[in-house]
């Protein structure tokens, strides 16, 4: 994991994708803030101090730690145009051995929704994950109902592999949710002719 021991930033066209520091509370606090209603459908409850100094300061130190540890690929997304922080991608649970995978997940603030910027990441990020980090596998669910999530994760490649039961807390209840994959040597479908 040589490449995530040292300083990680990846330039797309039109953003930067680097890890949160702290200097990214206050902006992190405002977007969060301005998005909760649009948010909320799709993620996990939120903590009562989820937009506190504290619990960014976490988050940050998280970031650093699993990093370092190449567990984790925690990243935020800033148009490079005038560095504003649009959102966030974080490819987690990253599985050495035999697995060489992880998860994607994502998230973007309601004003930047729908520009095709959280597109430019993943592909920056799935990339990154094929070719520098060797994984083999990069998996990401979303709720049925979030057609623009399913929509997004198709437009990138990602192919639907099945429903899991009860799968996250979303919103404060279990909710099913859709199955995606994209592989870095993707055959599915193809014919051996093909």
């Amino acid at each position: 994991m040589l490449l995530l021991k040292r300083k990680l930033k990846i330039e797309t066209e039109r953003l930067t994708l680097r890890p949160p520091v702290h200097a990214d509370f206050r902006s992190w606090t405002a977007l969060r803030a301005k998005s909760c209603k649009y948010l909320s459908k799709w993620e996990p409850a939120w903590a009562d101090d989820h937009l506190s100094r504290k619990a960014f300061t976490n988050r940050v130190y998280w970031s650093q730690r699993s990093i370092s540890a190449g567990s984790a690929l925690p990243l935020f997304l800033v148009r490079r145009a005038d560095d504003m922080l649009l959102g966030a991608i974080t490819l987690d649970n990253i599985r050495r051995g035999p697995a060489q995978s992880g998860t994607l997940g994502y998230w973007t603030g309601e004003p930047f929704a729908r520009q095709g910027y959280m597109r430019e990441a993943i592909h920056a990020v799935v990339h990154q994950a094929f070719t520098r980090l060797d994984l083999s596998r990069i998996e990401a669910a979303c709720l049925p109902e979030n057609t623009a999530s399913r929509g997004l994760l198709e437009k990138t490649g990602f192919k639907y592999e099945g429903v899991a039961q009860s799968y996250l807390q979303i919103d404060g209840r279990w909710r099913t949710h859709v199955l995606y994959a994209s592989l870095r040597s993707d055959r599915r479908g193809k014919t051996a002719a093909g």
